[in-house]
């Protein structure tokens, strides 16, 4: 794949040691190693290895990828891997989309306090939609969901939502049957939102009790009790996003969707533009405009342009992509063999079983551009060392 014209790298490469010396004291050690991860990804700073290709006798150099969650480059591998781990889950039933949103100004307090609010909004999503479709009144069944954390908006704005993609029924309660759901129609979007909004507020309000949220600037005011139960009160009354599109048309169109979400980061290098003395232009979808006109572009000066990449860098070991229900990792394996057999279809299988495993064509890991042959590695060589001042002199005895 050829190399777009302008990487989030270059911006880093561009900006970054000047954007971190105005902005030191202030970064958390998390966004530093993104920004240094996404500047050395693919270079010579972190090693590579030289290919020749079996045919040709082209000769290549490829250097190492930073591997980093955050990295535009780094994301693609990682999709493809975790697609294939989840291919044998789909179960031959309509699937849904459904999208909880928090709102304003939750999401202005979440980003001081992401690892709070993040697991409230996964933890409280799954509980709403795993409450209602146990309900006799909707579904009367035990559901599997997977959700995936997004943080932000098409301009790279903080709008922290989960998405979650659904079966379209589930095992009844005495787990003697599978019950689908209406065609068309998974559950009502109006009772969603509202046991959502309930739930994360009560939630959110024991969390403040417990001193569990951090408030700065213009926020301190609300480690009061009165004061954020104050400020609470308005969003007991406003309307909470929640809402699910149209069923996606057979497991291989989940799959699809899958791939374009599960693995994305804050922006791709394919939506850049330019980088100009006016700074970033990229582009961008304008939600409130309709056709062709929603696709328009932005320009945003490079240290504004780096500052809202970085407010989407998720803590240190906190999990984006999370299961839940029958999809739970704890017991994924036995429930989704009881949904096949009263579904009365036969698992998928993972692997190629012993007998035919000589016979399997496994494709190349790398291929000659030039003339689509094998490449094989014929030398490494390992990261480069960092650059250091030479050793102080010792004074003469």
């Amino acid at each position: 794949m050829a190399r777009p014209a302008l990487e989030v790298a270059d911006i880093f490469r561009a900006h970054g040691s000047a954007w971190r010396r105005s902005h030191e004291g202030h970064l958390s050690l998390g966004q530093l190693k993104v920004m240094s991860a996404i500047e050395q990804c693919r270079s010579a700073a972190l090693g590579g290895h030289v290919l020749r290709c079996d045919a040709c006798q082209q000769v290549q150099i490829a250097y190492n990828s930073c591997r980093n969650r955050h990295c535009p480059k780094c994301q693609s591998r990682a999709a493809r891997q975790w697609l294939e781990a989840r291919q044998a889950d789909l179960l031959p039933v309509e699937y849904y989309h459904l999208v909880f949103t928090l709102p304003a100004p939750i999401a202005a307090i979440a980003y001081a306090n992401k690892a709070v609010i993040y697991d409230l909004l996964f933890a409280v999503a799954a509980e709403t939609l795993r409450t209602i479709a146990a309900d006799p009144k909707h579904l009367g069944a035990e559901v599997g969901v997977t959700l995936v954390l997004h943080t932000w908006g098409s301009a790279l704005t903080h709008h922290p939502h989960v998405h979650g993609v659904v079966p379209g029924g589930g095992l009844s309660i005495d787990r003697q049957r599978w019950v689908r759901c209406r065609p068309g129609f998974f559950l009502p979007v109006r009772v969603l939102s509202r046991l959502f909004r309930r739930r994360f507020l009560e939630e959110l309000e024991q969390a403040h009790r417990a001193g569990r949220l951090q408030f700065f600037g213009e926020d301190a005011a609300l480690a009061d009790v009165q004061v954020f139960a104050q400020w609470l009160a308005p969003m007991r009354a406003c309307e909470w996003v929640v809402y699910a599109k149209r069923p996606f048309a057979g497991p291989a169109a989940v799959l699809a969707y899958l791939s374009r979400y599960t693995h994305r980061v804050a922006i791709s290098n394919s939506r850049l533009l330019a980088l100009d003395e006016r700074g970033v232009t990229f582009r961008y979808k304008d939600y409130r405009s309709k056709g062709k006109t929603r696709y328009k572009a932005m320009t945003l000066t490079a240290d504004e342009f780096i500052r809202r990449f970085l407010l989407h860098v998720l803590p240190i070991g906190f999990h984006r992509i999370r299961h839940y229900g029958l999809l739970a990792n704890a017991g994924r394996r036995e429930h989704l063999a009881q949904a096949r057999q009263l579904l009365e279809v036969t698992a998928a299988v993972d692997a190629p079983s012993c007998k035919h495993a000589s016979t399997t064509i496994v494709p190349p890991t790398f291929v000659c551009p030039h003339c689509g042959g094998a490449m094989c590695v014929v030398e490494a060589f390992a990261r480069g060392q960092s650059i250091r001042g030479p050793p102080p002199l010792r004074a003469a005895a």
